[in-house]
């Protein structure tokens, strides 16, 4: 499996089989070169412009939203219901986390969670092999409850998202943050990451990816 990051909380997921899933699309507005290849499957973790953009994305991919097991171009996405803030959604709605099952990985994309988790959401989206964690917080849970969230669920590996970079004008915070919480990780210097089941890190690996 490829991962690739293309800045904010959108990331191309390639399949051995040559499958590509892409997670929450931005507009032009956002400020990341929008993607240029065309994706067979798009997940929506929720209904605002820097995640919802399916209209700019090429090729003609199946959409996914919402809770619920779905089951696309023979791969299972499961959809569990979480809020955008911390206050059951009365500010910013509803968010979907997202979890693939490809390759024999089980990738979760938090989208813009805002909340820490309950017991019971932990229980449902364990085990995580690749946890995609928004870190920059102001929409989304900050460095801390991301450590938390990564403590909960205790995956193989965290690549963070959804955090301020030069070309984003948006008031959340930086990566740095939440790396110096979690003791450090990766600058990969590449903006694709391979992971195979076999190859899998114990403990944790936090790697963090260029969006060009």
């Amino acid at each position: 499996m490829k991962i690739r990051w293309y800045g904010h909380a959108s990331f191309l997921i390639t399949g051995e089989n040559g499958l590509k899933v892409l997670t929450d699309p931005f507009d032009e507005t956002v400020g990341y070169p929008s993607p240029t290849v065309a994706p067979d499957v798009v997940t929506v973790s929720h209904e605002h412009f820097d995640h919802n953009a399916v209209r700019v994305v090429p090729g003609n991919p199946e959409v996914v939203k919402g809770p619920g097991e779905h089951v696309v171009r023979g791969i299972t996405i499961v959809g569990l219901p979480t809020y955008h803030d911390d206050a059951h959604g009365s500010r910013r709605g509803e968010n979907t986390v997202f979890t693939i099952s490809m390759d024999s990985l089980r990738v979760t994309h938090l989208g813009d969670l805002g909340h820490t988790l309950s017991a019971s959401q932990i229980l449902a989206l364990r085990p995580v092999n690749v946890l995609l964690i928004p870190v920059g917080g102001y929409y989304t849970i900050d460095a801390r409850q991301a450590k938390e969230v990564v403590d909960a669920l205790n995956p193989n590996i965290v690549i963070p998202m959804h955090y301020k970079t030069e070309v984003l004008d948006f008031p959340i915070g930086g990566v740095e943050p939440f790396l110096n919480l979690v003791g450090g990780g990766e600058y990969l210097r590449s903006t694709t990451l391979e992971v195979t089941a076999e190859n899998l890190p114990a403990p944790c690996r936090v790697v963090v990816l260029d969006y060009v």
